[in-house]
Protein backbone atom coordinates (compact mmCIF):
# COMPACT_ATOMS: atom_id res chain seq x y z
CA UNK A 1 0.00 0.00 0.00
CA UNK A 2 1.57 3.00 -1.13
CA UNK A 3 2.11 5.70 1.10
CA UNK A 4 0.16 8.87 0.40
CA UNK A 5 1.57 11.34 3.23
CA UNK A 6 3.60 13.79 1.42
CA UNK A 7 7.01 14.15 2.54
CA UNK A 8 8.40 16.47 4.32
CA UNK A 9 11.77 18.73 2.16
CA UNK A 10 13.98 18.12 4.63
CA UNK A 11 16.76 19.80 2.13
CA UNK A 12 17.97 23.10 3.33
CA UNK A 13 16.45 26.57 1.43
CA UNK A 14 19.35 28.66 1.10
CA UNK A 15 19.16 31.84 2.91
CA UNK A 16 18.43 35.00 1.04
CA UNK A 17 20.57 37.92 2.01
CA UNK A 18 19.50 40.98 2.46
CA UNK A 19 20.60 43.19 -0.53
CA UNK A 20 22.10 46.57 0.63
CA UNK A 21 21.81 48.43 -2.79
CA UNK A 22 18.37 49.59 -1.46
CA UNK A 23 19.11 50.99 1.45
CA UNK A 24 22.28 52.94 -0.12
CA UNK A 25 19.84 54.33 -2.50
CA UNK A 26 17.59 55.10 -0.08
CA UNK A 27 20.35 56.99 2.14
CA UNK A 28 21.43 58.90 -0.96
CA UNK A 29 18.31 59.52 -1.62
CA UNK A 30 17.32 61.09 1.41
CA UNK A 31 20.41 62.95 1.81
CA UNK A 32 19.67 64.17 -2.11
CA UNK A 33 16.26 65.24 -1.00
CA UNK A 34 17.71 67.04 2.30
CA UNK A 35 19.95 68.80 0.25
CA UNK A 36 18.16 70.29 -1.85
CA UNK A 37 15.56 70.61 0.78
CA UNK A 38 17.86 72.96 2.51
CA UNK A 39 19.30 74.54 -0.86
CA UNK A 40 15.31 75.60 -1.78
CA UNK A 41 14.95 77.05 2.05
CA UNK A 42 18.28 78.99 1.55
CA UNK A 43 16.85 80.44 -1.27
CA UNK A 44 13.63 81.07 -0.41
CA UNK A 45 15.36 82.99 3.09
CA UNK A 46 17.61 84.94 0.55
CA UNK A 47 14.44 86.06 -1.85
CA UNK A 48 12.56 86.39 1.65
CA UNK A 49 15.55 88.61 3.33
CA UNK A 50 16.09 90.75 0.23
CA UNK A 51 12.40 91.47 0.01
CA UNK A 52 12.41 92.12 3.77
CA UNK A 53 15.09 94.94 3.76
CA UNK A 54 13.21 97.38 1.11
CA UNK A 55 9.71 96.08 2.37
CA UNK A 56 9.49 99.39 3.76
CA UNK A 57 11.35 102.32 2.39
CA UNK A 58 11.54 106.33 3.28
CA UNK A 59 12.10 108.59 0.21
CA UNK A 60 13.94 111.93 0.82
CA UNK A 61 14.10 114.25 -2.51
CA UNK A 62 16.78 117.56 -2.10
CA UNK A 63 16.76 120.78 -4.41
CA UNK A 64 20.19 122.36 -5.04
CA UNK A 65 21.23 122.12 -8.35
CA UNK A 66 19.66 124.36 -10.96
CA UNK A 67 20.01 121.85 -13.75
CA UNK A 68 19.93 117.77 -14.46
CA UNK A 69 21.83 115.64 -12.45
CA UNK A 70 24.10 113.40 -14.53
CA UNK A 71 25.83 111.27 -11.59
CA UNK A 72 26.26 110.89 -7.85
CA UNK A 73 28.61 109.01 -5.69
CA UNK A 74 28.83 107.92 -1.40
CA UNK A 75 31.41 108.45 0.37
CA UNK A 76 33.42 105.35 1.69
CA UNK A 77 32.07 106.50 5.42
CA UNK A 78 29.02 106.89 4.43
CA UNK A 79 28.15 110.07 5.81
CA UNK A 80 28.23 112.38 2.86
CA UNK A 81 27.69 111.89 -0.93
CA UNK A 82 28.46 114.22 -4.25
CA UNK A 83 26.55 115.28 -7.28
CA UNK A 84 27.58 116.23 -10.33
CA UNK A 85 25.46 118.43 -12.20
CA UNK A 86 24.57 120.15 -15.82
CA UNK A 87 24.78 123.78 -13.25
CA UNK A 88 28.93 123.16 -14.07
CA UNK A 89 29.21 122.00 -10.33
CA UNK A 90 29.42 119.48 -7.62
CA UNK A 91 27.41 119.28 -4.72
CA UNK A 92 28.09 117.37 -1.04
CA UNK A 93 25.56 116.37 1.22
CA UNK A 94 24.84 115.03 4.53
CA UNK A 95 23.49 111.62 3.86
CA UNK A 96 22.09 111.70 7.14
CA UNK A 97 19.63 114.85 6.97
CA UNK A 98 19.93 115.35 3.27
CA UNK A 99 21.54 118.92 4.12
CA UNK A 100 23.67 120.46 1.84
CA UNK A 101 27.44 121.06 3.03
CA UNK A 102 29.21 122.71 0.18
CA UNK A 103 29.28 123.72 -3.69
CA UNK A 104 32.28 122.84 -5.44
CA UNK A 105 33.08 125.51 -8.72
CA UNK A 106 35.59 125.69 -11.20
CA UNK A 107 34.68 123.38 -13.80
CA UNK A 108 33.30 125.39 -16.98
CA UNK A 109 31.21 123.05 -18.40
CA UNK A 110 28.50 120.61 -17.24
CA UNK A 111 29.76 118.03 -14.76
CA UNK A 112 29.47 114.48 -15.40
CA UNK A 113 31.14 111.93 -13.10
CA UNK A 114 32.29 112.31 -9.50
CA UNK A 115 34.22 109.96 -7.22
CA UNK A 116 35.24 109.84 -3.82
CA UNK A 117 39.46 108.36 -3.07
CA UNK A 118 39.16 104.90 -1.25
CA UNK A 119 40.83 107.42 1.64
CA UNK A 120 37.57 109.69 1.29
CA UNK A 121 39.89 112.75 1.48
CA UNK A 122 39.77 113.81 -1.92
CA UNK A 123 37.19 114.00 -4.65
CA UNK A 124 37.57 113.47 -8.49
CA UNK A 125 35.10 114.88 -10.81
CA UNK A 126 35.09 115.64 -14.73
CA UNK A 127 32.84 117.29 -17.68
CA UNK A 128 31.96 118.61 -20.56
CA UNK A 129 35.35 120.89 -20.34
CA UNK A 130 37.40 117.86 -21.37
CA UNK A 131 39.29 118.16 -17.43
CA UNK A 132 39.38 115.78 -14.21
CA UNK A 133 39.56 117.93 -11.48
CA UNK A 134 40.66 116.91 -7.64
CA UNK A 135 39.33 118.37 -4.64
CA UNK A 136 40.14 118.37 -0.92
CA UNK A 137 37.09 117.38 1.21
CA UNK A 138 38.58 118.85 4.64
CA UNK A 139 38.80 122.61 2.75
CA UNK A 140 36.98 121.98 -0.19
CA UNK A 141 39.87 123.62 -2.18
CA UNK A 142 41.03 122.59 -5.79
CA UNK A 143 44.16 120.60 -5.38
CA UNK A 144 44.95 120.11 -9.26
CA UNK A 145 43.21 120.19 -12.37
CA UNK A 146 44.55 117.26 -15.34
CA UNK A 147 43.94 118.17 -18.94
CA UNK A 148 42.33 114.92 -20.47
CA UNK A 149 41.55 115.90 -23.57
CA UNK A 150 39.36 113.30 -23.93
CA UNK A 151 36.04 115.23 -25.83
CA UNK A 152 33.31 115.02 -22.55
CA UNK A 153 35.18 113.17 -20.07
CA UNK A 154 31.89 111.22 -19.60
CA UNK A 155 33.49 108.65 -16.65
CA UNK A 156 36.29 109.23 -13.70
CA UNK A 157 36.98 106.30 -11.03
CA UNK A 158 39.46 105.41 -8.57
CA UNK A 159 40.88 102.11 -7.95
CA UNK A 160 40.43 100.56 -4.85
CA UNK A 161 43.77 100.86 -3.81
CA UNK A 162 43.78 104.81 -4.35
CA UNK A 163 46.52 104.23 -6.66
CA UNK A 164 45.28 105.16 -9.65
CA UNK A 165 42.60 107.11 -11.55
CA UNK A 166 40.81 106.20 -14.93
CA UNK A 167 38.82 108.54 -17.37
CA UNK A 168 36.66 107.84 -19.77
CA UNK A 169 35.96 109.96 -22.88
CA UNK A 170 33.59 110.14 -25.54
CA UNK A 171 36.05 110.00 -28.41
CA UNK A 172 36.66 106.20 -27.11
CA UNK A 173 39.60 106.53 -25.16
CA UNK A 174 40.27 105.58 -21.35
CA UNK A 175 43.53 107.71 -19.71
CA UNK A 176 45.00 106.02 -16.79
CA UNK A 177 46.55 108.95 -14.47
CA UNK A 178 48.68 108.55 -11.10
CA UNK A 179 46.34 110.96 -8.46
CA UNK A 180 49.23 112.48 -6.50
CA UNK A 181 50.92 113.64 -9.07
CA UNK A 182 48.16 114.16 -12.10
CA UNK A 183 50.78 111.95 -14.50
CA UNK A 184 49.67 109.85 -17.30
CA UNK A 185 50.23 106.65 -16.90
CA UNK A 186 47.97 104.30 -19.53
CA UNK A 187 46.01 105.57 -22.69
CA UNK A 188 43.89 102.39 -23.81
CA UNK A 189 41.94 102.73 -26.97
CA UNK A 190 40.18 99.74 -28.66
CA UNK A 191 36.58 101.65 -28.93
CA UNK A 192 35.54 102.92 -31.82
CA UNK A 193 32.95 105.28 -30.30
CA UNK A 194 32.73 107.07 -26.95
CA UNK A 195 32.93 105.01 -23.41
CA UNK A 196 29.84 105.63 -21.30
CA UNK A 197 31.30 104.33 -18.42
CA UNK A 198 34.04 102.82 -16.82
CA UNK A 199 34.90 99.91 -13.23
CA UNK A 200 37.92 98.94 -11.69
CA UNK A 201 38.24 95.37 -9.80
CA UNK A 202 38.22 95.10 -6.66
CA UNK A 203 41.71 94.15 -6.32
CA UNK A 204 42.61 96.77 -8.59
CA UNK A 205 44.52 94.69 -11.56
CA UNK A 206 40.73 95.36 -14.00
CA UNK A 207 39.76 98.07 -15.96
CA UNK A 208 36.04 97.61 -17.03
CA UNK A 209 34.78 99.91 -19.94
CA UNK A 210 31.17 100.36 -21.13
CA UNK A 211 31.06 101.77 -25.12
CA UNK A 212 28.67 102.81 -27.01
CA UNK A 213 29.70 100.16 -29.73
CA UNK A 214 27.70 97.60 -27.83
CA UNK A 215 30.75 96.41 -26.36
CA UNK A 216 32.27 95.82 -23.03
CA UNK A 217 36.00 96.07 -22.53
CA UNK A 218 38.50 94.58 -20.15
CA UNK A 219 41.85 95.66 -19.89
CA UNK A 220 45.00 95.27 -17.77
CA UNK A 221 45.50 98.17 -14.95
CA UNK A 222 49.41 97.51 -14.69
CA UNK A 223 50.15 97.07 -18.38
CA UNK A 224 47.19 99.01 -20.31
CA UNK A 225 46.55 95.61 -22.32
CA UNK A 226 43.34 94.50 -23.62
CA UNK A 227 42.36 91.30 -22.04
CA UNK A 228 38.84 90.77 -23.74
CA UNK A 229 36.48 92.59 -25.65
CA UNK A 230 32.44 91.03 -25.04
CA UNK A 231 29.72 91.83 -27.80
CA UNK A 232 27.61 92.99 -24.76
CA UNK A 233 24.34 94.31 -25.73
CA UNK A 234 22.03 94.88 -28.96
CA UNK A 235 22.30 98.43 -28.23
CA UNK A 236 25.20 101.32 -26.26
CA UNK A 237 26.35 99.64 -23.42
CA UNK A 238 25.42 102.86 -20.55
CA UNK A 239 26.59 101.34 -17.30
CA UNK A 240 28.94 98.87 -15.31
CA UNK A 241 29.75 97.80 -12.31
CA UNK A 242 31.89 95.38 -10.68
CA UNK A 243 30.53 92.42 -8.16
CA UNK A 244 31.95 93.25 -4.58
CA UNK A 245 34.51 89.86 -5.13
CA UNK A 246 35.37 90.94 -8.74
CA UNK A 247 34.21 87.42 -9.97
CA UNK A 248 30.98 88.95 -11.77
CA UNK A 249 29.78 92.58 -14.03
CA UNK A 250 26.61 93.89 -14.44
CA UNK A 251 26.07 96.27 -17.60
CA UNK A 252 22.89 98.03 -18.32
CA UNK A 253 21.90 98.89 -21.88
CA UNK A 254 20.19 101.50 -24.62
CA UNK A 255 18.08 97.62 -25.75
CA UNK A 256 16.49 98.21 -21.63
CA UNK A 257 18.19 94.97 -19.92
CA UNK A 258 20.63 94.26 -17.34
CA UNK A 259 23.01 91.15 -17.93
CA UNK A 260 25.75 89.32 -16.11
CA UNK A 261 29.39 88.41 -17.26
CA UNK A 262 31.65 85.61 -15.57
CA UNK A 263 34.83 88.28 -15.38
CA UNK A 264 37.12 85.28 -16.02
CA UNK A 265 35.33 84.00 -19.15
CA UNK A 266 33.57 87.05 -20.72
CA UNK A 267 30.18 84.48 -20.59
CA UNK A 268 26.65 85.60 -19.88
CA UNK A 269 25.53 84.49 -16.54
CA UNK A 270 22.03 85.88 -16.07
CA UNK A 271 19.68 89.15 -18.53
CA UNK A 272 17.29 90.86 -16.09
CA UNK A 273 14.30 92.17 -18.15
CA UNK A 274 11.85 94.91 -16.65
CA UNK A 275 12.83 98.50 -17.42
CA UNK A 276 10.46 100.24 -19.74
CA UNK A 277 13.64 102.36 -21.89
CA UNK A 278 17.34 102.73 -21.33
CA UNK A 279 18.99 101.38 -18.07
CA UNK A 280 21.42 104.28 -17.41
CA UNK A 281 23.24 103.11 -13.99
CA UNK A 282 23.95 99.70 -12.00
CA UNK A 283 25.21 98.96 -8.69
CA UNK A 284 25.54 96.33 -6.40
CA UNK A 285 25.26 96.51 -2.66
CA UNK A 286 27.86 96.05 -0.54
CA UNK A 287 27.26 92.10 -0.06
CA UNK A 288 26.67 91.38 -3.39
CA UNK A 289 23.54 90.02 -3.07
CA UNK A 290 21.30 93.25 -4.50
CA UNK A 291 21.43 95.27 -7.50
CA UNK A 292 20.37 98.60 -7.98
CA UNK A 293 19.39 99.87 -11.63
CA UNK A 294 18.41 103.74 -12.49
CA UNK A 295 16.55 103.82 -16.03
CA UNK A 296 14.95 106.52 -18.13
CA UNK A 297 12.02 105.38 -17.32
CA UNK A 298 11.85 107.23 -14.31
CA UNK A 299 12.29 104.11 -11.67
CA UNK A 300 14.62 102.48 -9.92
CA UNK A 301 14.31 98.76 -9.62
CA UNK A 302 16.62 96.50 -6.93
CA UNK A 303 17.22 92.87 -8.26
CA UNK A 304 17.99 89.86 -6.46
CA UNK A 305 21.63 88.98 -8.16
CA UNK A 306 21.35 85.65 -7.40
CA UNK A 307 17.70 84.62 -8.52
CA UNK A 308 17.49 87.42 -11.08
CA UNK A 309 13.78 88.22 -9.19
CA UNK A 310 13.11 91.79 -9.54
CA UNK A 311 12.76 92.54 -5.67
CA UNK A 312 10.75 95.93 -5.61
CA UNK A 313 10.61 99.50 -8.15
CA UNK A 314 11.20 103.04 -6.44
CA UNK A 315 9.34 105.44 -8.15
CA UNK A 316 9.23 109.21 -7.30
CA UNK A 317 11.42 111.11 -9.88
CA UNK A 318 9.94 113.01 -12.19
CA UNK A 319 12.92 112.56 -14.57
CA UNK A 320 15.14 110.58 -16.13
CA UNK A 321 17.54 108.52 -13.43
CA UNK A 322 20.88 108.74 -14.78
CA UNK A 323 22.44 107.31 -11.93
CA UNK A 324 22.69 105.25 -8.49
CA UNK A 325 24.80 104.46 -5.85
CA UNK A 326 24.58 101.97 -2.57
CA UNK A 327 25.68 103.59 0.76
CA UNK A 328 28.93 101.24 1.77
CA UNK A 329 26.65 100.07 4.75
CA UNK A 330 24.10 99.19 2.07
CA UNK A 331 21.11 100.67 3.85
CA UNK A 332 20.45 103.76 1.76
CA UNK A 333 20.65 104.31 -1.87
CA UNK A 334 21.08 107.49 -3.72
CA UNK A 335 19.92 108.47 -7.23
CA UNK A 336 20.27 111.61 -9.38
CA UNK A 337 17.72 112.68 -12.17
CA UNK A 338 18.09 114.93 -15.25
CA UNK A 339 16.59 118.30 -16.49
CA UNK A 340 13.21 117.29 -15.97
CA UNK A 341 13.81 116.62 -12.71
CA UNK A 342 16.92 118.21 -11.23
CA UNK A 343 16.71 116.33 -7.75
CA UNK A 344 18.77 113.91 -5.93
CA UNK A 345 16.78 111.39 -3.92
CA UNK A 346 17.53 108.95 -0.75
CA UNK A 347 16.00 105.96 -0.42
CA UNK A 348 16.26 104.63 3.01
CA UNK A 349 15.27 101.44 4.64
CA UNK A 350 13.10 102.03 7.71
Amino acid sequence: MLDTKPQQNTATSPVRRKSRVPLAIGIFSVIALSTATYGFYQWQDARTQARNNWENVQSQSLNGHSKGIWFVATSPDGNTFATASDDNTVMLWNAQTGQPLRTLKGHTAPVLSVAYSPDGQTLASSGKDKVVKLWNLQSGQLIRTIQADQKNVRAITFSPDGQELVSSGWNGVIKVWNPQNGQLLHTLKGHVEGVFASAVSPDSKIIASAGKDKTVRLWDMQSGKLLNTITAHAAPVRAIAFSPDGKTLATGSGDKTIKFWDVATGKPIRTLEGHTNFVNSVAFNPQGKTLASGSEDKTIDLWNVETGELIRTFKGHTGVVNSVAFSPNGEYIVSGSDKGDKTARIWRQE
